[in-house]
């Protein structure tokens, strides 16, 4: 089962991010292949999770801080409800970035996702730079996003 965790656990991940195929939120097809050549957050999260909610603001708001510069944030939510529920929630959260069901097999690829927020930090050359499980505060949030943007 999935848990949220109040501390985050930064750790160096290396190697290439997985390509995947979803439906946003709003049906639009999501492809990583529309985002080769820019940095990426991944986020994993659920609407139940507590640090998922507090870290969605500082999500939101690197989107909005490093758009210029290309980055690109994606949420993917982990609930076992429609998504029409989640994207309620997210419209009630204000949220402006990409959204979408995590299927079981991006969960497999990106895994284990034992524990969420789980985050990924991937540069644009589509390596993962970080991996953090747990809350991030937007501070270093907006730092390990710093490290994947081109300066």
């Amino acid at each position: 089962m999935l848990a949220g965790l109040s501390m985050p656990a930064p750790t160096r991940a290396a190697g290439q991010a997985p390509a995947f195929t979803l439906r946003q939120l709003d049906g639009k097809v999501l492809r990583t292949s529309d985002f080769r050549g820019q940095p990426v957050v991944l986020d994993f999260w659920a609407t139940w999770c507590v640090p998922c909610r507090a870290a969605m603001p500082h999500l939101d708001r690197i989107q909005t801080q490093f758009r210029s510069q290309g980055l690109v944030v994606i949420g993917l939510s982990v609930d076992d409800v429609p998504p029409q529920e989640v994207r309620r929630y997210a419209e009630k959260l204000g949220l402006r970035f990409r959204l979408g069901m995590a299927s079981e097999s991006v969960l497999d690829d990106y895994g284990p996702i034992r524990s969420i927020p789980t985050t990924f930090f991937i540069n644009r050359h589509g390596e993962i730079v970080r991996r953090v499980v747990g809350y991030v505060d937007g501070e270093t949030m907006e730092a390990f996003a710093k490290e994947i943007v081109p300066k």
